[in-house]
């Protein structure tokens, strides 16, 4: 894929200079380019995965299906708020993958009025199936990394997707402008 300008790179992956070495304005210039250039290449590729399974599930239904394997069968609300997102959001993406048979809604244990999500073995499997081509893909955007580089990457990706979260609900908490989970 050609670099267009808005992903120009210096040889070293960062943006052209702004700022001698140890400027701290350069080092959020690139940081800030190289978080716009991952968002839009991830979005490109939807990191997808490799082979037969590559592009085949969008964003929101990997998150929602991974969750609901994590986390277990779930209502609406508590599915939306674990997940930071608005409960109408939520019935929105998941009616396609009720549909698709891989979401079931189910009665509550304990409350037989109320209704539950849960994944289905064939929305497990396809779940399954996804992670092992995201894996490969990873694999092998990483695979000429140290081991060190990989946790590294690893560690901070999520210590960065922590502080996302924690700035949004500090902001939603103070009733800020702009900070509506539906939105997301």
């Amino acid at each position: 894929m050609p670099m267009t300008e808005d992903m120009s790179t210096t040889a070293s992956g960062a943006p052209g200079p702004s700022g001698g070495p140890g400027d701290p304005s350069a080092l959020f210039d690139t940081l800030q380019h190289q978080v716009a250039v991952f968002a839009r290449r991830a979005e490109q590729t939807r990191l997808g995965g490799v082979g037969a399974v590559r592009n085949s599930m969008d964003r929101a239904a990997y998150l929602l299906l991974n969750h609901l394997d994590n986390e277990g069968p779930m209502g609406v609300k508590a599915l939306a708020a674990s997940m930071g997102i608005d409960s109408s959001t939520v019935t929105r993406q998941v009616a396609p993958l009720v549909d698709g048979g891989l979401v079931s809604r189910t009665s509550h244990p304990e409350d037989g009025r109320a209704v539950v999500l849960q994944l289905s073995a064939l929305g497990r499997n396809r779940l399954e199936e996804v992670r092992a081509g995201r894996r490969e893909l990873l694999k092998e955007l990483t695979g000429g990394w140290s081991d060190g580089d990989q946790e590294a990457f690893c560690r901070l990706l999520t210590r960065f997707n922590e502080e996302i979260v924690a700035r949004q609900n500090r902001l939603a908490q103070s009733g800020a402008p702009g900070t509506d989970p539906a939105e997301s």
